[in-house]
């Protein structure tokens, strides 16, 4: 599609997130809102050995209001050797984590000051093994009302909106915890590259 689309930034973003990379051409990333806390901006959902897993990237809170182009990670925990050895506990059974581990590793032995960023280059190299290269810019000025020419994503990709996107419908595909906690849908799309590996594209199109 040649549409171009309005999404928040995301981290490790859900699978609903990669399908609209995959099917549209031109993607606006949002960096003058204010940011919003417990939304996929700083977190993402896996799968482990107890069921489904909250992984926070924990931020700097400077003032009420900040925007998220401004947003600073915080480092006085060690949140990057807990995400990792969380990530691979989850999926060094799976088919596919061996081949795009070194890529993946890398984001959680640097220091990034700012999560938009953070966020956008992790992105990029997760767009690269799904061989997709959208046209991703960010936002000049928060606009609450967008033309009609763009499709706006900011407030339906969201863990706690249950709002109807009628343009997505998750295919199962096979899950390293499955036998124990049943298909779970939507999860970051690391859990669909880590099982299927190159296949995981022609899921995102599917969808």
């Amino acid at each position: 599609m040649s549409k171009t689309i309005v999404l928040t930034t995301a981290y490790l973003a859900p699978i609903q997130y990669y399908s609209k990379l995959a099917h549209f051409d031109k993607i606006i990333i949002e960096a003058h809102e204010n940011f919003t806390k417990q939304s996929y901006r700083n977190r993402c959902n896996i799968c482990g050995a107890n069921g489904k897993l909250s992984l926070s990237i924990p931020i700097k809170k400077d003032k009420p209001k900040t925007k998220t182009k401004d947003v600073r990670i915080d480092y006085d925990t060690n949140w990057r050797k807990l995400h990792w050895k969380s990530i691979e506990s989850a999926y060094r059974s799976s088919p596919f984590f061996e081949f795009y581990q070194d890529d993946i590793r890398p984001f959680y032995e640097e220091k990034y000051k700012y999560l938009l960023d953070f966020n956008h280059e992790i992105q990029e190299v997760i767009c690269e093994h799904l061989e997709i290269e959208p046209m991703v810019s960010f936002s000049d000025e928060y606009k609450n009302e967008l033309d009609q020419s763009i499709c706006d994503f900011r407030d339906i990709i969201h863990p706690k909106v249950k709002v109807i996107d009628r343009k997505f419908n998750p295919i199962e595909y096979t899950q390293v915890f499955q036998d124990r906690h049943g298909f779970l849908p939507n999860l970051s799309i690391i859990d669909l590259l880590f099982n299927e590996g190159p296949n995981a594209i022609n899921i995102l199109v599917d969808l």
